[in-house]
């Protein structure tokens, strides 16, 4: 490997302190291509997801910081108080026109985060109208077209025009990161991606390793009693979480007196819908968001870990709470349609159990099966420690990454 260091600025919507989505793994990227020895700026948003707040302390129309090696500079923007394609697409052009004025510097290396797409496309503007422009890589989090068509965010028209949309945009750099291989051969089938430069980097386990926590202990601080199956999402509520099933399953499980208890841990826009359509169901909780440790600890100590997809979700998105289900060392369970990208992880994984989207007494049903079969759970549990270790590992992600960049770099000065 070449010890040839480069300038490289990451530009994209999130960073830490946002603890969720493709946030961490910005940062993940940011500090490890750092301490790998480039000289790296990262231009984002104010942080405000999954709340859609824009957190406390952050005010004025930009700023600055320098967290972990990383100079960070941050852009006012749009924040929708009540998310819909429309205002997103807002938030989106605002942080891409704060983009297209910004100070760039001389970067050797540019990649841009998408989502959030349209901020990748404004972006593109500028730099594809620079006289020595530098090397351009797109790293794909979620494929936006496959979630207007999956999740039903548009016409069968307003999906041809998002793929023709997005085909512009990811084929306009110099190459493309994607997390899944999944979503590699949709770029390049559909999207009409250069298979060459085209690469495919997972995303990482962003956790620490889990400290020590006792698990009675643990139960006891957040009301779960030792004889209740609990069974924890964690992570964003939103539409394509198509969380009203476990809804649904809560009211199911109350009915037939079983053990099984639903607990809902973070934020998303549609938390308070499922708050109010959750009223006086006895086997559903809901949690705010916990710091690291504690959110660990919650993980260990819960019986399921719990995916919930809207039917019609296969391709658009990893579901980034997998890393973190993974290297919990607890069985996860998955409703989700056959043949879907998070059906193909715990299949590669080997580390839980599918059960079809929008089947409530399924999922019961499935979180008891796991809850009286101790020794399945155990080994379902070490296996996704196990694919954690062999595959989500931070630093070959970040390596692989280290070794894409400078390829990009050294291509683009010849």
């Amino acid at each position: 490997m070449s010890t040839d260091n480069f300038k490289i600025v990451i530009m994209g919507l999130h960073y830490a302190p946002e603890s969720t989505g493709n946030a961490p793994y910005t940062t993940g990227l940011a500090e490890g291509l750092s301490s790998r020895g480039h000289t790296v700026q990262v231009l984002t948003g104010y942080p405000h997801y999954p709340e859609w707040k824009v957190h406390a302390g952050y005010k004025g129309w930009s700023s600055r910081e320098v967290v972990n090696g990383v100079r960070v500079k941050r852009f006012r923007h749009h924040v929708p108080t009540r998310p819909t394609s429309l205002s997103r697409l807002h938030m989106e052009l605002s942080f891409g026109v704060r983009l297209l004025f910004a100070r760039w510097g001389r970067p050797d290396v540019i990649i841009l985060v998408s989502p959030a797409l349209f901020s990748v496309g404004v972006a593109s503007l500028r730099y594809k109208l620079s006289r020595n422009r530098p090397a351009i890589a797109i790293w794909v989090q979620d494929l936006y077209s496959r979630g207007v068509v999956e999740a039903g965010n548009g016409s069968r028209g307003f999906g041809k025009l998002a793929i023709w949309l997005e085909a512009r945009i990811l084929t306009s750099g110099d190459g493309v990161v994607a997390i899944h291989e999944r979503f590699a051969r949709y770029i390049i089938a559909s999207l009409h991606g250069s298979h060459s430069s085209t690469r495919v980097v997972r995303n990482w386990t962003h956790l620490p390793e889990a400290p020590c926590s006792d698990r009675r202990d643990t139960r006891a601080s957040l009301g779960w009693s030792e004889d209740e199956i609990i069974v924890l999402h964690a992570g964003n509520m939103g539409k394509k979480q198509g969380l009203h099933n476990v809804v649904t399953a809560a009211k199911y499980a109350e009915t037939i007196k079983s053990k099984v208890r639903f607990v809902l841990m973070g934020d998303g826009n549609q938390k308070m819908r499922l708050i109010a359509a959750s009223a006086g169901i006895s086997n559903i909780d809901f949690v705010d968001s916990l710091p690291q440790r504690d959110f660990q600890a919650a993980m260990r100590a819960a019986d399921v870990l719990l995916v919930n997809e809207l039917p019609g979700v296969k391709d658009m998105s990893v579901p980034s709470k997998l890393t973190s289900y993974f290297s919990a060392g607890v069985p996860v369970l998955a409703a989700t349609d056959e043949g879907s990208v998070t059906a193909s992880e715990i299949e590669a994984s080997s580390a839980g159990v599918r059960v079809n989207a929008n089947d409530p007494q399924g999922l019961v049903q499935a979180a008891e099966e796991l809850a009286q079969d101790p020794e399945l759970a155990a080994r379902l549990g070490d296996n996704g420690i196990r694919f954690t270790r062999d595959t989500l590992s931070a630093g070959a992600a970040i390596d692989q990454f280290d070794d894409y960049v400078r390829h990009l770099a050294q291509s683009r000065s010849r």
